[in-house]
């Protein structure tokens, strides 16, 4: 199996760190992984603000680098959800639907495609809180919808109970939106703050000691609302829990 890394560029910008164990992590579990040195942005907050052109061209680069592997693997859900359902600026050519139909995020790889049993190098002795974003859980469906009323799944929870030590603790709202969503965060900052103000007492009231996501982007929102109300937590993407670091 060869695989195409997809790095987010906030991720390669500001969290480095993540890419790193993301690398590392598949390949401990046998992965022959590649990292297109010529990927950049993948056209998301192009698309999300309805810039069609100019998403365009960060799309059809995408597919340049990455039409050649048996899977595209990016840790990152929310960009991932943007290439396999909203990919539509470039013409759909049979090569476009590949590299869609075979992009997958970290979480819903490990568990669907690889389907992982276990993680013996793993320790992480801490109480967590697991935060799957909005676009993980309804554009990617990698937990149940709470509004959906459906049958209760996790697939960042059956991945992290397989690691020593974590202490999973189930937050009152667990599916609610944090408030970064990309853009929103912007253009609506007075809402997007008290959202992410409610998910950081959310997490205080269940006495947590970390979050763990696999998408750093709404972390990296909790964490500055986090850190401006002197909160103690700690925020890290489930790709280094399951590598054993770095953190």
């Amino acid at each position: 199996m060869r695989v195409g890394l997809f790095i987010p560029c906030y991720i390669d910008a500001i969290y480095p760190e993540v890419g790193i164990a993301t690398l590392e992590l598949l390949e401990r579990l046998g992965v022959e992984v590649v990292v297109p040195l010529n990927q950049t942005c993948c056209g998301q907050p192009m698309g999300n603000e309805g810039d069609q052109k100019n998403a365009a061209s960060s799309e059809q680069l995408f597919c340049d680098n990455f039409e050649g592997f048996d899977y595209i693997v990016g840790p990152a859900g929310s960009c991932v959800k943007h290439v396999r359902m909203h990919f539509d600026a470039i013409p759909q050519t049979e090569k476009v639907k590949h590299v869609r139909k075979t992009t997958y995020e970290l979480v819903e790889f490990l568990t669907d495609i690889l389907k992982v049993k276990e993680f013996p190098w793993a320790s992480y002795k801490h109480k967590v809180a697991i935060h799957n974003s909005c676009s993980a859980i309804r554009g990617l469906h990698i937990q149940s919808r709470s509004e959906w009323q459906e049958p209760y799944f996790n697939k960042t929870e059956q991945l992290l109970t397989m690691v020593e030590g974590v202490t999973i603790k189930q937050i009152t709202r667990p599916d609610e939106c944090c408030g970064f969503g990309g853009t929103f965060c912007v253009t609506d900052e007075a809402v997007s703050v008290k959202m992410g103000q409610d998910k950081v007492a959310d997490y205080l009231n269940h006495e947590v000691d970390c979050i763990v996501s696999p998408d750093m982007s709404c972390l990296m929102h909790q964490e500055g609302i986090a850190k401006r109300g002197k909160a103690p937590l700690k925020f890290v993407h489930i790709a280094q829990v399951l590598n054993n670091g770095p953190f």
